[in-house]
Parts: C-alpha cells; sequence; structure tokens
C-alpha cells in the first residue's frame, strides 16, 4: 500500500503543477492574445473544469487562432491525464481492493505440523498429511505464492519462518513438529527460531548437500533428512533386493517387509502367482507387485512374476529370507559390468555407496571427472553408454541432474540394450510416467520420497516403502468376529492382506482361509493408505 500511496502523491503533485502551468498561460493569454483580462482565480477555474470534463468551452469562442489552439492543446492535456490515471492508479487500488491475502496468523491450532516455505518437497508433505487428515499449517515468505496456496484451499500464513514472531502465530508452542524446508543456510536458522519459541519441538530439517548435516544437528535439528541421499539408497534397494522395513513393533521383533526383485532364471520367474506357491513355500505374503513403473496391490492371483517385477512382501526375516532365494537368479550375481550408473552427483554418488555396501560394483558415467567415475562423457551419447558398457550391463541406473536429461537418455539407452533394466530417478512425481513411456522399468521420484520420508519423520511411522504408501497397522475387529479369513474376504473387499493375528499374547502369522477372527483379536494388517482405512471402516463397525 505504500508503495501505491508514493504514486499517488507524486501524480497529485505533478498535476496541480500542470494545472497551475496552464492557469498561468490562459491567463496570460486572455490578458495579451484576446485582449479579455480576467481574475486568476477564473482563468484557474476554466483550467480545472477543462481538466475535469466538468465544463469545456465556458469561455467559448476565442477568437485568435493561438488561444483556440491552446485551449485544444489543453483539452488533450486534460484527457491524457485522466486516462494516465485509471491503469496507473485506479485500477491497482480496485486490484489490491480485491485480491487475496493468505492470513498471517492461525488460531487455536494444536498437535499440528508446522512447515516452513512450500517447495515441492513440502507439497509431497502436504499430500501425505491431508491423506492421513494430521493437521498442518505453511509458513511462505513470498506473499504472493502464499496467497495462490490459500486460494488453492491449503493452511497457511504469510511471514518469514527465520521470524520467532511468525512462529509464534504459526502456533509452534503447540506444534508436533517443525519441518525446515529452505536452503540449508536459512534451514538452520529456522531450526534455532522454532527452538527458540518452544525447545521441546521436534524439529526436521531438510538438506541440499550432505556435507551441512552436523551444522543442522548442531542447531538443535532432532532429525536431519536428505532426499536425494535416500533416494539413490532406495534406487540400489531396487537392484540388491534389499530393501526391506522392520515393523516389529506392530507384529513381532522379527516380522519385516521387504521389496524383492523377481530375477531372471530364478525358481518364479514367469509363474503365475496363484500358481508359484510363495505363501505356501515361504510363508511369506505377497502384498504388492511393481510392474512396468505401476504399483498394484494387491495383485491379482493370474499376475505373471516376470523379470524384473518388484514384489512388496510381509513375514518373517525367515520368510523373506526364502522368498529372497526363490527370487534370486541361479546365475552368478552382479559384477563390475553388469551395473551401469549415469551421475555421479549426490543420487548417484548413494547408488555406488549403496551398491558397494551389498558387494555389488558399478561402472559410473559422469561429464566430468571425478574420484568414482569411471568413464567421462556425456550420458545421453550412444559412443559414451557404449564406452560404459551398456549394451552388456544388466541394469543401468540414471541418476542425472534434470528430467529432461534423464528422460533423453532412458530412450538412448532403451534404443541401445531393449533387454536393459531401466532404474531412474526423477526431480518431479509428474515425470514418472513420461519416464516410463521413455522405457524405464522402475521410477522413483524425489518429492514421493521426500513426503513419505518427512510424513513417516513427523508422524513417527516406520517407512514400509517410500515410494507406495504402503502402511502396516494393528488394530481390533469386532465386526469380524466369528467370521473366516476366507469367509471375510478382506482382500478382496479393502485390498489389505491379513499377515498375522494377536490373541491371548500369541501372535500368528501362519494363517490358513479357515483360520476364525475372535471379538478380541488383534489383527495386523498391511495395505495402502487408502485400503488400511477401508479395512478399518470395515472391521472397527460392530
Amino acid at each position: 500500500m505504500s508503495k501505491w500511496r508514493r504514486r499517488t502523491g507524486l501524480y497529485l503533485l505533478s498535476l496541480a503543477g500542470v494545472i497551475v502551468v496552464y492557469a498561468v498561460a490562459y491567463h496570460t493569454g486572455m490578458v495579451y492574445v484576446e485582449g479579455e483580462p480576467r481574475p486568476f482565480l477564473r482563468s484557474l477555474q476554466v483550467v480545472v473544469e477543462t481538466f475535469t470534463t466538468t465544463g469545456y468551452g465556458s469561455d467559448a469562442p476565442w477568437s485568435s487562432p493561438l488561444m483556440n489552439v491552446f485551449v485544444i492543446l489543453m483539452d488533450l492535456t486534460g484527457v491524457f491525464l485522466i486516462f494516465m490515471a485509471l491503469p496507473v492508479f485506479v485500477f491497482p487500488l480496485f486490484e489490491e481492493a480485491l485480491e487475496t491475502r493468505a492470513p498471517r496468523s492461525v488460531e487455536g491450532l494444536s498437535d499440528h505440523v508446522v512447515l516452513c516455505e512450500y517447495t515441492a518437497h513440502g507439497a509431497a508433505l502436504v499430500d501425505e498429511l491431508e491423506t492421513r487428515g494430521e493437521p498442518y499449517v505453511v509458513v511462505e515468505s513470498d506473499p504472493d505464492v502464499a496467497a495462490d496456496l490459500h486460494e488453492d484451499g491449503l493452511s497457511v500464513i504469510a511471514g518469514d519462518p527465520e521470524s520467532t514472531a511468525t512462529l509464534e502465530r504459526a502456533c509452534v508452542g503447540e506444534a508436533t513438529a517443525v519441518v525446515a524446508d529452505a536452503d540449508d543456510e536459512r534451514n538452520a536458522t529456522i531450526v534455532l527460531s522454532a527452538l527458540e519459541v518452544d525447545p521441546d519441538v521436534q524439529v526436521v530439517s531438510l538438506v541440499e548437500d550432505v556435507a551441512n548435516a552436523d551444522y543442522h544437528r548442531y542447531a538443535g535439528a532432532g532429525s536431519v533428512l536428505s532426499p536425494e541421499r535416500i533416494l539413490g539408497e532406495s534406487l540400489a534397494d531396487k537392484i540388491t533386493a534389499a530393501a526391506g522395513s522392520d515393523v516389529g513393533d506392530a507384529v513381532s521383533d522379527d516380522f519385516e517387509i521387504a521389496e524383492l526383485t523377481v530375477r531372471a532364471d530364478s525358481d518364479v520367474a514367469g509363474e503365475r502367482l496363484v500358481d508359484s506357491g510363495i505363501r505356501e513355500r515361504t510363508g511369506a505374503n505377497v502384498v504388492g507387485v511393481w510392474d512396468g513403473g505401476e504399483f498394484r496391490s494387491p495383485p491379482p492371483p493370474s499376475f505373471t512374476l516376470a523379470e524384473g517385477t518388484v514384489l512388496v512382501a510381509a513375514g518373517r526375516e525367515s520368510d523373506l529370507r526364502g522368498l529372497r532365494g526363490l527370487t534370486l537368479s541361479r546365475k552368478r550375481h552382479p559384477s563390475r559390468s553388469d551395473v551401469v550408473v549415469l551421475g555421479a552427483g549426490e543420487v548417484g554418488t548413494a547408488v555406488v555407496d549403496a551398491l558397494a555396501a551389498a558387494d555389488v560394483g558399478a561402472t559410473v558415467v559422469d561429464i566430468r571427472e571425478g574420484p568414482s567415475v569411471d568413464v567421462v562423457g556425456d550420458a545421453t551419447t550412444e559412443p559414451t553408454l557404449r564406452e560404459a558398457g551398456v549394451p552388456e550391463a544388466d541394469t543401468v541406473v540414471l541418476a542425472l541432474g534434470t528430467d529432461t536429461e534423464t528422460t533423453f537418455a532412458t530412450l538412448v539407452v532403451a534404443e541401445l540394450a531393449p533387454e536393459v533394466e531401466i532404474v531412474c530417478r526423477a526431480n518431479d512425481a509428474e515425470s514418472v510416467p513420461k519416464l516410463q513411456r521413455a522405457g524405464a522399468d522402475y521410477v522413483l521420484a524425489l518429492t514421493t520420497v521426500s513426503g513419505r520420508m518427512l510424513a513417516s519423520t513427523v508422524l513417527d511411522e516406520d517407512v514400509v516403502s517410500l515410494d507406495t504408501q504402503i502402511e502396516c497397522v494393528r488394530t481390533r475387529v469386532p465386526a469380524l468376529a466369528g467370521q473366516s479369513l476366507g469367509g471375510a474376504n478382506v482382500r478382496e473387499r479393502t485390498g489389505c492382506t491379513v499377515v498375522a493375528v494377536e490373541r491371548d499374547g500369541e501372535v500368528t502369522t501362519d494363517l490358513d482361509p479357515s483360520y476364525r477372527f475372535h471379538a478380541d483379536d488383534e489383527v495386523v494388517v498391511v495395505g495402502t493408505d487408502a485400503d488400511v482405512n477401508r479395512f478399518t471402516a470395515l472391521a472397527s463397525v460392530e
């Protein structure tokens, strides 16, 4: 508003000056040109009437051509000043009066998450929180962005998240957690400000450069997360079949959910799920599958376990070891030339480190030389890919900087080596379908990882899978009392898989269709967020 006031003041001063100049000139012209002198106030009145269009020609006619030309010029000047005022002053005033502004504070909010700045990571977190019905408020420093978010229906306030006053207006003292999601330097300040408002609040900070993580911990952050690092480790898990999440708190100490890749020449490759005998042979439950980049939960019994299919399975450690044996190739394990990593940035380095920890080597390609780079060159060109051994590789991991570059490289790799497994990172979830169409077998988006990781941290949940929204929950099932597992038809009705039942302090994971629920049973189910919500609604209604 101050800018509009300054602009208006300058305009009014200029207008007054122009009016006075024209009044003096008109007064002089009437004396010396027309020979009809009159008081100066009368000359000033004529000019004002002309400029405001309220009294054109009140002194007409003028006998002198020069005076007529002067009056014409005065008329044009008045019109110009009026039309200039409309777009420059009047319209902005109305726009400012009508524009939507984000609030600068919230009241009565508690047990919520405060998200400092709205980025792609934050957008994914907001989606997670809204799915779970968890309260939140975004603190956005850009007023225009805050206004847009407010219009879109998000809970947001405008203000500087580095300011303790702003964080107090966001009710940080009553919050469950504060998430710092600006750049590395600002995040450290946000951590300090949040702890100044409430020394006991949980503060989660994101870092772009893992080298800065310690400084955020020194500032007081309870959790420091690097989305790119975890993204790289997750991509490597798809190659080493090492992905897993301990959900012992929900079931028992040795119960896990893992992601396992079906390899060529494995015992179950080419088998239909119903014919594979996985449940009977291992005791593990397959609760979901990745098929051609699409996640399906639960998979249909007729689903064929093709090479490259990623199984999401639940069971005890011994069960999953048995399933891992069925999914691994009977041939040798990958050697250095079997895995090619394109890109040696934060994500690519994390992939290589995770592969090395699993005793799997990789050939690394990057445009610049580096300690871990084996081939220096453009990863989107055929000669570089041939030099790196892509045509002979089993798996190519694309960890390039931009989604555009990754998409083009995927097309080149798919054309050069049609049989190779292509695993990609994407910056935005919107790029995932595009990369799948380009030929990627598996794509994991940085924003998806960020949202899942942040949600699991601030809500204190176990991360089962960073890319599938799989949950493992324990709940009572009074509405299913007396029904058998097969008769309740849980999987078909809700999409969830019952993986364990606790009765009288004893946990049973070996469940057959004839197993009957009791009213006091605590059942452990696995499924997507939406599936679990459906199961809870079904089983808890008596």
